[in-house]
């Protein structure tokens, strides 16, 4: 999703040819941003013909599908991918856990996350919706998916399978389709699945970037990675369909380098618009088949956009956003938690208060968005990198696959 390998590269030439994947980032954390916004702010402007949260969503999962393996795939290097991703996920991340924590004194903790130790374990691993907890900060449930795509993209990386990715999406799509024929709730219920899989994800994790035995920790990983997928997810139908977005937006990087068709593209798709139709668990208003298929189709024409725009001049404003659009997205929710919080119910004042309140909570979300690119991710990135070139000057029998 938002945290995905930024694509500002060591040169200006390769920073212009993927700029359009920031700005795409960019429209996504708005459209998230809105969503969350509007019912709080300014109900009346909030669209129901189709999900701006899951609009914004979908492109995020796209971007990620698109770039991830092919970062992977470029550096072959295993331990310095998941170096890179720990720094670039987790010093944010825990800098709003933190502060959501500091918040419980006038805002309490939501609801959906569980008081025992099994909710540490969740977020230590970000593995929180696919094992069914509630994060702290609402917009948490989409790094769960972030965290089985590069999970399940090193198991087939190590495994050397990882250009099939057009197959992967149809699987997935029709993984998606039965699971919702036959699922009405997780099938690994309870507290456990989540210490489990905070146990396996250290240690995993731990074993790709030491070196030992990295291949059978791969594979590990993936396999519970599909296991918590398919049967301790909250919607099991949803983490499938999810996944095989992804995959499909990977799939278009293969077709753009010449290496696959599109028909495994348009079947994806088709199986992911069909997925909630006949499920048991699809009584949300956003995954009725209409509002689902256009929010799909306006998530698919904004990335087909993008990618026509490539190369072209872009609006500074939206490669900015997408810049710093992990912090928009992580820090948006708690605050406007805060705000209602303190401002109390501002769905009954003036429209032009409305405006003008909605105006002071975006120019203040995107100024400390900033702060906390300039000050937590940008140098964190800058350390994962640098320890992914010492670990690239490894002998190797250690930065090799293993």
């Amino acid at each position: 999703m938002i945290a995905t390998q930024p694509v500002m590269g060591s040169s200006s030439t390769k920073g212009a040819r993927l700029a359009w994947l920031d700005a795409l980032r960019g429209i996504g954390a708005m459209a998230v941003v809105a969503e969350h916004m509007l019912p709080w702010l300014m109900p009346a402007l909030r669209p129901f013909w189709f999900n701006l949260g899951m609009y914004g969503v979908l492109v995020f999962f796209l971007v990620s599908g698109y770039i991830i393996p092919t970062s992977l795939e470029r550096g072959g290097d295993v331990r310095a991918f998941w170096i890179s991703r720990l720094f670039r996920l987790y010093p944010l991340y825990l800098v709003v856990i933190g502060l959501v924590l500091v918040m419980a004194i006038w805002v309490p903790v939501r609801q959906e996350v569980p008081r025992h130790v099994s909710s540490v374990a969740a977020h230590l691993t970000m593995l929180l919706d696919v094992v069914h907890t509630g994060g702290l900060a609402d917009p948490m449930w989409t790094l769960s998916y972030e965290m089985v795509f590069y999970l399940l993209v090193t198991a087939l990386f190590v495994g050397g399978v990882h250009k099939r990715s057009g197959t992967l999406a149809i699987v997935f799509g029709i993984v998606a389709v039965c699971a919702g024929l036959v699922l009405s709730a997780p099938l690994l219920p309870g507290k456990w699945p989540a210490i489990a899989a905070c146990a396996v994800f250290v240690a995993g994790v731990a074993c790709l970037i030491t070196g030992r035995l990295r291949t059978a920790a791969a594979y590990a990983l993936g396999l519970m990675a599909i296991v918590l997928l398919v049967f301790a997810s909250f919607v099991p139908w949803f983490g499938a369909a999810i996944l095989a977005v992804m995959f499909t937006g990977t799939a278009i990087q293969r077709w753009e380098s010449g290496a696959s068709g599109l028909a495994p593209v348009v079947v994806s798709a088709a199986l992911v618009a069909a997925a909630p139709v006949w499920s048991i668990q699809a009584g949300w208003w956003w995954v009725q088949p209409d509002v689902w298929i256009i929010t799909i189709a306006l998530a698919a024409a904004t990335f087909a956009l993008g990618m026509a725009l490539r190369g072209r001049p872009l609006p500074g404003v939206l490669t900015w956003l997408g810049l710093i659009s992990y912090s928009i997205y992580l820090l948006h929710h708690p605050m406007l938690r805060f705000l209602n919080a303190m401002a109390g119910d501002l769905r009954r004042l003036p429209a032009a208060a409305q405006a003008s309140i909605t105006l002071g909570y975006l120019t203040l979300l995107l100024g400390l968005s900033w702060l906390t690119y300039r000050f937590v991710e940008s140098p964190t990135q800058r350390l994962g990198r640098r320890i992914s070139r010492r670990s690239a000057a490894a002998p190797p029998g250690i930065s090799a696959q293993g």
